[in-house]
């Protein structure tokens, strides 16, 4: 048997009382203030955390864009954040932003919004990481749903009466603590696994990009030819709204897909719209490079991508069509490269949208060998992109994995029988349900 068996054997062999929330724990909502009382001096005013402030995706406390407001703001002491609270987003927004935690680790010379809410043990027998976890955990989440209805769309207040019929499991505070432990040395070898997967991960995509800028240096004399020069035919393609893409019909391309759908080469297009929806109509079809001419930032202007498909499809309005007679592929990845990355974002101004424009990927440069030299280049930079697309694959999958073994074990752990409960007939059902 594990410690923690030894002790719920030991402390609790009858089982665990659950207990209403609301007599253990205070929950306090956060200061109301008018826009006016915001300040721009964080030295002269009040931090206030908001729901942006939890990270989605990890239960924790971010300070970035922290609103601050005048001192005159009135502030009750119990509204001030403390060591061991839970800070709670409690309304205002999406379904995914309503019940997230952060664990606050230090008295903080900070306050919370209105639609936000902090958690606080009453009594001295609750550890507030151990409460942390319970807040985190499958249980709540399940409360919450059944509390606000699950199949609502819209955001519900989380208040005193969102509490109601809202048990927790107390056992004693040796287990409790245990139960931290544990899962605080779980969390710490999952964050080292998370650094080592990420820096992986980064390091394949240096040596990637090291490997194809090689590729495409020469050190023979190879011309550098302008891409107005090679091109047959340039020219943007025509506007396709959000609400006209459509489950089927004709394949289309959007600007923004360029940059979040689609890399060196695709194939076939994620969209489609209706004919009748676009009034003038520019197609793509195999071999042509694609440029997304607007953007939200200089380094990656004028993406650029390969169709290598045999449907003829629709090109988005912000969209550069080149077509030429060269090997798309090449094309693409010398367009990859550093020193193509540097030209397309030359002379361009960093602001909430970036442009670029026809004249400005006419002018870009780039080395230009034989048909069958662009050909072995493609082979050896497709094997490689293949092995490094795995990896992005994989070692993502892998994080998540790890994430998900958290929440499961997390949540076994905070599964106790209510007090009433003989062990002496379960325990094959609670040794194997702990693990060791």
């Amino acid at each position: 048997m594990s410690k923690l068996d030894d002790l719920i054997n030991e402390l609790c062999p009858n089982g665990v009382e659950y207990v209403d929330f609301l007599t253990v724990c205070n929950y306090i909502r956060g200061i109301t203030y008018n826009k006016s009382d915001e300040i721009n001096n964080g030295t002269e005013g009040i931090g206030v955390f908001r729901a942006n402030n939890i990270t989605l995706d990890s239960n924790t406390l971010n300070f970035d864009d922290v609103k601050v407001v005048s001192k005159d703001v009135r502030v009750k002491e119990s509204q001030w954040l403390k060591k061991g609270d839970i800070l709670i987003c409690a309304g205002s927004g999406s379904k995914e932003h309503i019940g997230k935690v952060a664990f606050i680790f230090n008295d903080l010379n900070y306050t919370f919004g209105g639609f936000m809410g902090v958690i606080r043990p009453k009594q001295g027998n609750i550890n507030p990481n151990f409460l942390f976890h319970i807040m985190s955990s499958q249980m709540f989440k399940a409360h919450l749903a059944k509390a606000s209805g699950a199949a609502s769309s819209t955001i519900n207040n989380i208040n005193n009466d969102t509490w109601k019929g809202f048990q927790i499991p107390v056992p004693p505070l040796e287990i409790q603590c245990e139960i931290v432990r544990i899962l605080d040395n779980f969390t710490e070898l999952t964050a080292e696994l998370t650094a080592e997967l990420t820096a992986e991960l980064t390091a394949r995509k240096k040596q990637y990009e090291y490997y194809r800028d090689s590729l495409l240096t020469f050190k023979t004399e190879i011309p550098r030819v302008k891409l107005g020069d090679i091109a047959t035919e340039i020219y943007r393609g025509s506007g396709i709204k959000k609400d006209e893409v459509t489950l089927d019909g004709m394949p289309c391309v959007r600007y923004g897909e360029i940059y979040t759908k689609y890399n060196i080469w695709f194939d076939s297009c994620v969209s489609h719209t209706k004919l009748e929806y676009v009034s003038s109509p520019k197609y793509f079809e195999y071999g042509d490079i694609l440029f997304a001419i607007t953007g939200e930032s200089v380094e990656d202007i004028a993406k650029s991508t390969a169709y290598v498909g045999k449907e003829k499809c629709l090109a988005g309005g912000d969209i550069v069509v080149m077509k030429h007679k060269q090997n798309p592929k090449y094309l693409s990845y010398a367009l990859s490269t550093v020193d193509a990355i540097k030209q397309k974002g030359k002379g361009k101004v960093k602001s909430k949208v970036v442009h670029s424009s026809v004249p400005a990927i006419q002018d870009i440069e780039i080395p230009l060998p034989p048909l069958e030299i662009q050909e072995r280049i493609v082979n050896v930079l497709d094997n490689f992109d293949a092995i490094c697309s795995d990896l992005k694959i994989g070692l993502p999958a892998e994080i998540d994995a790890r994430k998900k073994q958290f929440e499961y074990y997390r949540d076994l752990l905070l599964r106790f029988e209510p007090l009433g409960t003989n062990f002496a007939t379960h325990t094959h059902t609670h040794t194997h349900t702990r693990g060791n």
